[in-house]
């Protein structure tokens, strides 16, 4: 029995020494993952059939300085430049009602007929309605195929069409109703919706403000512009760091425009930090490394081991990043405040080794106390 004990013993200890062994393991080179795994009719017994190799990147002076390197000399896509342009002349089309004036004859006043007796709001102005065919009537000029067209080339048809029957007459068009042409804005704007457009072109920023504004979980760096089935992700600060002001992007028909929520663009701040969370961006979209760990309520000063603080990115993809930062140096919160996160980031903050001690004792041999742990540790 007393040799049974001691076996068994010898065991334990092996087992807990192999664990420790893995778990105190300095930061290295790089961490070996399993891409893919064979196939074996249900042996699992068998090795991968291959592994990734994914490096572990220190963060430093040399690094950070060459991610905003390479930030800032990241140009703007032509497609986005091909945004920004200048207002243009509103076109008519169908659902639009124009008051068509011809002075100096009374008698063409008639056709405009009367308004409506309701007098709701969403009824059409006085005028001529422009119908599904883009075409619209008037007397001596007969019917007109105006969808498309701005006021100042409908005048001259019109004017072109009634010089047969009056002389040089005075013609005057105008939009009564703008009905044919929206845009749609979605997401964190304070009151989403349709809107109109009118003779006044609509900027990205106006249709914003005409939405009430951005609400207070708006990511103004995340807007999205959808155009003919075509998505323009757009940074409004970062547009206008570069001298583009978003003002001079014009909306046109049918665009949808949607500003995302900070909370899509969150990072997970886990590990040994007093108030593990997901920590949402700034207002513009950035957010630091620094700045997660502060707002996590910092590093658990029990439990931590500051040396091992690492940044995730991109772990579901093909290719996932580790970044590594030693934090028990000042000079590394320097770094930290420097290097900026990206959204779904994974910040993980590593335990030291009393604590994985600790917690390989309790899952192994729940009955231990403390003496024991301190007495193997004297050891």
């Amino acid at each position: 029995m007393s040799s049974l004990r001691t076996r068994t013993g010898s065991l334990t200890v092996f087992a807990i020494a192999a664990l420790l062994a893995g778990c105190a393991a300095a930061p290295g080179q790089r961490m070996i993952t399993p891409a893919a795994v064979q196939e074996t009719g249900g042996d699992f017994s068998s090795e991968p059939a291959q592994q990734q190799n994914i490096p572990i990147t220190d963060i430093n002076l040399q690094l950070v300085r060459k991610m905003r390197t390479e930030e800032a000399a990241t140009a703007l896509p032509p497609a986005t430049l091909a945004l920004f342009g200048k207002p243009t002349a509103y076109r008519v089309g169908p659902g639009d009602v124009l008051q068509i004036v011809v002075w100096d004859h009374p008698e063409l006043a008639a056709a405009l007929g009367q308004p409506a007796a309701s007098g709701k709001t969403t009824d059409a102005a006085q005028g001529f309605l422009i119908d599904d065919q883009g075409n619209v009537q008037f007397p001596y000029a007969g019917t007109l195929h105006v969808q498309g067209k701005d006021v100042g080339t409908i005048q001259k048809e019109l004017y072109s069409r009634l010089s047969k029957v009056y002389q040089k007459p005075e013609v005057t068009v105008r939009v009564a109703s703008f009905r044919a042409s929206q845009v749609f804005i979605d997401g964190e704007v304070r009151t989403p919706g349709a809107q109109s457009i009118n003779d006044i072109s609509m900027s990205l920023t106006s249709a914003i403000s005409q939405g009430g504004g951005f609400s207070p979980n708006a990511d103004r760096s995340r807007v999205e512009l959808i155009r003919n089935g075509v998505t323009y992700k757009l940074n409004l600060d970062d547009l206008l760091k570069r001298g583009q002001n978003p003002s001079n992007i014009y909306l046109q028909p049918g665009d949808s425009v949607r500003v995302a929520s900070r909370e899509d663009s969150g990072v997970y701040v886990m590990g040994e930090v007093n108030k593990p969370a997901t920590i949402m961006p700034m207002r513009n979209g950035s957010l630091t490394l620094s700045q997660a760990i502060s707002d996590s309520g910092s590093f658990d000063s029990n439990t931590a081991a500051t040396r091992q603080l690492f940044v995730i990115r991109g772990s579901t993809t093909d290719s996932p990043q580790v970044y590594h930062l030693d934090a028990t140096s000042p000079v590394s919160m320097i770094l930290a405040n420097q290097f900026e996160l990206e959204p779904k980031d994974v910040v993980y903050v590593g335990q030291g080794g009393l604590v994985r001690f600790n917690r390989v004792l309790n899952l192994l041999l729940p009955a231990i106390n403390a003496a024991v742990t301190g007495a193997v540790l004297a050891k």
